[in-house]
């Protein structure tokens, strides 16, 4: 099993910056998949951008490209995934979520949230213009 416990998030105006936290515990491994993922009021689940937990570059949804960037701390026996986001805008108001799973079996990290069976509790983003 796998705990993921999120913290971060708030109001925040446009233009502003939020920085979310995902620590896990649990049976985790480096060849893990991460991502973080929003939800609106009414809208699906929707993919922000992944990581894998062995290492290399994160890639991200065209709509935050740019202003969103994921990173994951391992040192020390963390295991903390970070969301930073810069130069928000009203639409990003959402229920974040972290989410971790092996990867796909062609080594692909998934992009869709039925491939991931461990979740945060979600935080919540507000963004007024």
């Amino acid at each position: 099993q796998v705990r993921l416990v999120e913290s971060g998030g708030g109001s925040v105006q446009a233009g502003g910056s939020l920085r979310l936290s995902c620590a896990a515990s649990g049976y985790t491994y480096s060849s893990d998949c991460m991502g973080w993922f929003r939800q609106a009021p009414g809208k699906e689940r929707e993919w922000v951008g992944s990581i894998y937990a062995g290492g290399g570059s994160p890639f991200y949804a065209d709509s935050v490209k740019g202003r969103f960037t994921i990173s994951q701390d391992n040192a020390n026996a963390k295991r903390v995934l970070s969301l930073r986001m810069n130069s928000l805008k009203p639409e990003d108001t959402a229920k974040y979520y972290c989410a971790r799973d092996r990867v796909l079996r062609d080594g692909r990290c998934p992009s869709d949230a039925s491939r991931f069976r461990y979740w945060g509790q979600g935080t919540q983003v507000t963004v007024s213009s």
